[in-house]
């Protein structure tokens, strides 16, 4: 099946990295990072919340812009028609889930928002924040892969930014659909890497604009 791809010409091209980076942090709020809560407790998310307050680290202090959403709304009534119970019952304003969570939110430095749908750009400010801060490349992490984090790369894609996916920041609920939806949009939208790679290229790029 990846050789009818590959035949087809999907993934012939590298995006690569820009001018200036911005990372996007979406929804590790603790509905999604707290094993309280039905939607947490899975590895991979575990994992892509390590290693992303690992790269945000290294990105605050190199001054590179960082955005970090969580999911709510103020009753059912304004939500979309979401299939997932958890997210109907729980994610409320002022409900403790919809906290970031502090391992990758740092209220000094970060731009925080509340989103409404899938995308962490959908009706939201981060294109404009993005644009006063001259950034054409981002970073995606977060959570989960096959959701609001898919949503989020095609809406970076369609918004013209080159899209990087440090595969080991980014979660899911199963191995499965982490894997398929990475290779998927890595085939169309995004450059897929990981933490050590974009670490790199951040330090690389601080030096330089030094």
């Amino acid at each position: 099946m990846e050789d009818i791809y590959r035949e087809r010409t999907y993934g012939a091209e590298t995006i690569g990295y820009g001018d200036k980076p911005g990372i996007v942090v979406v929804d590790f709020q603790t509905g999604f990072t707290d094993p309280q809560y039905p939607l947490a407790g899975a590895p991979l998310v575990a994992r892509a919340v390590d290693n992303t307050a690992r790269l945000l680290d290294v990105a605050r202090r190199a001054g590179v812009p960082v955005v970090c959403c969580y999911t709510a709304y103020a009753s059912v009534r304004d939500m979309p028609h979401w299939k997932v119970a958890a997210v109907r019952e729980q994610f409320i304003h002022g409900h403790p889930c919809t906290e970031l969570d502090p391992r990758i939110y740092d209220a000094s430095y970060d731009v925080p928002l509340c989103k409404t749908g899938a995308s962490i750009f959908f009706q939201t400010p981060v294109t404009s924040y993005f644009a006063k801060e001259r950034v054409d490349t981002v970073i995606v992490t977060g959570c989960v892969t096959s959701g609001c984090v898919r949503a989020s790369i095609i809406d970076s894609f369609s918004h013209g930014y080159r899209t990087m996916v440090p595969e080991d920041c980014v979660g899911d609920h199963e191995e499965g659909p982490h894997r398929d939806n990475l290779r998927d949009v890595g085939r169309r939208y995004a450059d897929i890497v990981d933490a050590d790679g974009v670490i790199e290229f951040i330090e690389t790029w601080r030096k330089k604009n030094a």
